[in-house]
C-alpha cells in the first residue's frame, strides 16, 4: 500500500525565524531557516506514515506578502494537488497575513483536497518553539481522509479560510474564527471536527476569477485600499486615493458598517467617479447586515482585509 504524500511549501515567517538569544521571542528575524531544514528538524514527522516532499516558494516576513507571491503560491499548490498521489498540501506562513493568503487560496482554487496553512508565534531558535507542533498538527489535518478546502492550524485549533483572523499580538493561540467557531481541534495527532470542511465562498466575481487567476500576474492587479471609520473621520484620505487612481475601496465601518457623514460623502463621490466601494465592519465578530436603501455593497461577512482580496478578484473578472 502506497503511503500518502504530503507536500510542505515554505514561505518564511516567524516559524522560520531566528534570534541571537534563545530567550528572545520579539527581537528575532523572520524567514531565516529553509523549509528543508525545518522539516529535517522534526523526526516525529516520520511517525505520521506520510511521505513528505518540501519546496521553498518564498522566504519572507509575511508582513511583506504581495500578489506576486500569492500568484506563485497558488500555482504551486494547484500543481501539487493535481498529482493523484498527493493527499494534501501544508504551507508554512507568517502569522501577520496568514488570513489573507488563506482566503485568497480558497477563493481561487476551491481545492477538493486539504490545503493547510500553519505558523508560529515564536522563532525556531526559541527555548520552547511552537512551530514544530503546529507543523505536526497541520500534517495530521492534511492527511485526514475526507479533508478538503483551505484551513489554518495554530495551537491545536483548526480554522476555516473564511473565518480565521489573527486576534492577538503575541499569545501562542493567536487566531480566532469569531462567532463562526473553529472547524475543530487536533488532539494528540487526531482530529475532532465540529463542523464541515470549508468550501469556496459564494461571492460575486470571486469564483469566476479561477479561470484567469494564473495569468493575472502578467498584468497589474487592481489597486484596492482600506479606509476606516472612526470618530471625526473625514473624506480627505478617500479623495486622495481616488485622485491617485485607486480602483476599489473597502471601508471598515463602525458597528453594522456605520460611517461618519463626511467619510460617507467622500465615498459616495468616489463611487460616482467609478471607484468600487465595499462596506465591512471593524468589529471582530458579527457581519454587516444589509438593508433596503444601502448605497454601498456589503462585504458579505468578510473582514476588511478579506473583503479587499475579494474586491481585487472581482475587479479582475472580465464579466
Amino acid at each position: 500500500m502506497k503511503s500518502k504524500k504530503i507536500v510542505i511549501l515554505g514561505t518564511g515567517g516567524t516559524i522560520a525565524g531566528t534570534a541571537a538569544d534563545a530567550g528572545d521571542s520579539l527581537g528575532y528575524t523572520a524567514a531565516q531557516v529553509g523549509i528543508e531544514q525545518l522539516v529535517a528538524a522534526l523526526p516525529a514527522l516520520a511517525a505520521t506514515g506520510c511521505e513528505l516532499l518540501s519546496e521553498q516558494v518564498a522566504q519572507i516576513d509575511s508582513k511583506d506578502m504581495d500578489v506576486a507571491i500569492w500568484h506563485a503560491l497558488a500555482r504551486r499548490v494547484a500543481h501539487w494537488l493535481a498529482q493523484d498521489e498527493v493527499q494534501g498540501v501544508v504551507i508554512t506562513h507568517g502569522t501577520d497575513t496568514l488570513e489573507e493568503t488563506a482566503f485568497f487560496l480558497q477563493a481561487v482554487l476551491d481545492p477538493a483536497k486539504p490545503v493547510v496553512l500553519t505558523c508560529a508565534m515564536r522563532p525556531a531558535t526559541a527555548l520552547a518553539p511552537d512551530g514544530p507542533q503546529n507543523v505536526l498538527d497541520a500534517v495530521a489535518v492534511a492527511s485526514q481522509a475526507g479533508a478538503r478546502g483551505v484551513a489554518a492550524v495554530c495551537a491545536g485549533v483548526i480554522h476555516g479560510a473564511m473565518d480565521v483572523q489573527k486576534v492577538h499580538t503575541y499569545r501562542l493561540d493567536a487566531f480566532s474564527s469569531g462567532d463562526a467557531g473553529p472547524l475543530g481541534y487536533v488532539e494528540a495527532g487526531r482530529l475532532r471536527l465540529l463542523r464541515n470542511w470549508p468550501s469556496a465562498p459564494v461571492l460575486n466575481g470571486v469564483l469566476a476569477i479561477k479561470n484567469i487567476a494564473f495569468d493575472a500576474i502578467h498584468r497589474p492587479w487592481p489597486r484596492v485600499e482600506i479606509v476606516m471609520n472612526h470618530a471625526g473621520a473625514d473624506g480627505r484620505a478617500v479623495r486622495a486615493l481616488a485622485a491617485d487612481g485607486v480602483q476599489g475601496l473597502v471601508v471598515a465601518g463602525t458597528g453594522n458598517g456605520t460611517l461618519h457623514h463626511a467619510l460617507e460623502a467622500a465615498l459616495l463621490q468616489a463611487q460616482t467617479q467609478g471607484v468600487r466601494v465595499v462596506r465591512a465592519t471593524r468589529c471582530l465578530e458579527g457581519r454587516v447586515l444589509p438593508h433596503a436603501g444601502d448605497v454601498f455593497a456589503d462585504s458579505q461577512g468578510l473582514s476588511p482585509v478579506k473583503a479587499r482580496v475579494a474586491l481585487m478578484l472581482a475587479l479582475m473578472d472580465p464579466a
